[in-house]
């Protein structure tokens, strides 16, 4: 058993930024089930948004946000994290963490999809998450204790809050952690599907915890799908970040046509979910899709990362054209919460892409993630420094089930089924075969389930079933398309019945266990 002030499970830029901003006489424990380097966080090529040009104003950036999310967002959310952006990253740079810049020394701003204005800071060319990882890594204080491989598969809560978890190391030893204050941070759920950007890790977990305890879940139905993966092969190799489109790749078939001419007034640079569409219709209809980088300058040298995943590949970028095809990338919806992180358990919080805070909307602008991440992050912090009070902790837990003998499916078949049912486009017929699918694998009795005799393999699968039904669920409620939820036998958006309305998702802990599903305006 170990106890802390603070217990942040999970470990990407938002959970760093929070570790680093807390008081030095807070005891902090970061729990991963991996290691640093293998999250999202770390891998993130793309930049951070922010208005520092002369040109820009955090306005424009939320008339962007608001454009991008389908008007689904929460106005003050977008409004406060736009403001904040320009400050945030100065303090970084004034630290020391390595942005680019230009000759004269002024920080290089790039453009990408639905922005109107140059303003993405970026550090090593197209690894920025490494960048900004790395230095965080560099920062933490002794106060910090960060324990890799290990898997949260419970959360302790008593009579309606949080109190601790339980994880499990590599060799099944369980372990137990106590906290006044327990932040889930553990990235979304980009795994789920068969083609993906995201990292191995990213399952689903801190969702799953969070509705098995009981906190509110939201906005599950918009999944943002990246336009533009390595595709060699029949499968995804890792991202083409939306930079490269910024600098003037094209979209294109073999046969010389741009796709995006005449779908979308910004082409190329269009939405992500106008732009995945597009690039998935063709691909159905057996055609490939290319960027075509003949206009890009300079491509080995500004984007190091992408030239070196190409070679590996097997595609030569001296030939002009990198097959690309859309796969799942960034979680809109996620554990309710508000500005500072605050579900709605008390004692529980949650930061990053696993928190749906009303930012996004329907659909995330490209560069948000990371910007989010360090302000909710901060954000947090500064609440904990102020609000932090120890309490003794009740030890007279919930407790769980002992399961029945369930056979889980294959991680294959719930990325192949999540792909082809609950992915880029979705019809009635095909979400309710998916949850005809999911229901074969008794979710209700695995919510309530003991989890502890269960290998991490198990777990994982369990996990990302029980957030697949969630998605799939509140898929089928919404009956319209916006933003990254594409219905085809519902292709419009409908504001008379949908603008700015959430589906959560909560579980009533004390009755029959029945899941409780509200639909009602977002605030």
């Amino acid at each position: 058993m170990k106890q802390a002030d603070v217990i942040i499970i999970g470990s990407g830029i938002a959970a760093m930024q929070l570790a680093n901003e807390l008081r030095h006489d807070l005891n902090v424990i970061i729990l991963t089930k991996s290691k640093l380097e293998n999250g999202n966080s770390y891998l993130a090529q793309g930049g951070i948004a922010a208005a520092i040009s002369k040109n820009d104003s955090p306005h424009k950036h939320v008339i962007d946000t608001l454009e991008a999310g389908r008007f689904h967002n929460d106005l003050d959310a977008v409004q406060a994290l736009t403001k904040a952006a320009p400050s945030l990253i100065y303090h970084l740079h004034q630290e020391g963490c390595k942005f680019d810049q230009n000759n004269d020394g002024e920080l290089l701003l790039g453009m990408e999809g639905a922005h109107s204005e140059k303003r993405i800071v970026h550090g090593g060319g197209d690894a920025t998450g490494k960048t900004v990882m790395d230095f965080l890594a560099s920062q933490t204080k002794p106060n910090i204790n960060i324990i890799e491989n290990i898997f949260v598969f419970e959360l302790l809560t008593s009579k309606g809050k949080c109190y601790g978890a339980k994880g499990k190391y590599a060799n099944h030893k369980v372990e137990t952690f106590y906290a006044n204050h327990i932040v889930i941070a553990t990235g979304g759920c980009g795994q789920l599907y068969r083609y993906t950007s995201n990292a191995e890790t990213v399952t689903g977990d801190g969702i799953a915890l969070a509705y098995r305890a009981g906190a509110e879940i939201a906005d599950m139905e918009f999944i943002q799908f990246h336009p533009t993966l390595l595709y060699t092969n029949g499968k995804t190799r890792g991202l083409i970040s939306e930079a490269v489109r910024g600098e003037g790749a094209r979209l294109i078939t073999k046969y010389g046509k741009f796709i995006m001419e005449g779908v979308h007034p910004l082409g190329d640079l269009a939405p992500r979910h106008i732009v995945s569409q597009t690039i998935y219709e063709y691909i159905r209809n057996g055609e490939e899709v290319f960027l075509d980088i003949s206009d890009v300058e300079n491509f080995s040298s500004r984007f190091p990362t992408i030239t070196g995943l190409c070679k590996k590949h097997g595609v030569d970028i001296q030939e002009k054209l990198i097959p690309v095809a859309p796969g799942s990338h960034f979680l809109m919806g996620g554990i309710k919460t508000d500005l500072i992180g605050s579900s709605s358990l008390q004692g529980l919080y949650a930061i990053g892409e696993v928190a749906c805070t009303g930012v996004h909307g329907a659909n995330r602008l490209a560069s948000n993630s990371l910007l989010e991440g360090l302000f909710v992050g901060k954000r947090l912090a500064d609440w904990l420094n102020t609000n932090h009070v120890k309490e003794n902790i009740n030890l007279d837990f919930n407790f769980y089930k002992e399961a029945g003998e369930v056979a889980l499916p294959k991680l294959h078949e719930i990325k192949d089924s999540m792909m082809d049912n609950v992915g880029i486009i979705r019809t009635k017929v095909g979400l309710l075969k998916q949850k005809q699918w999911l229901d074969n694998f008794h979710i209700t009795e695995l919510l309530d389930a003991n989890l502890e005799d269960y290998t991490t393999d198990e777990l994982t699968k369990i996990f990302m079933l029980i957030t697949a039904s969630l998605i799939t669920e509140s898929a089928i409620q919404r009956t319209e398309s916006r933003g990254g939820h594409y219905r085809q036998d519902y292709p419009h958006e409908n504001d008379a019945s949908w603008l700015r309305k959430q589906i959560i998702h909560k579980r009533n802990i004390k009755g029959d266990q029945l899941e409780q599903i509200e639909i009602k305006a977002a605030t």
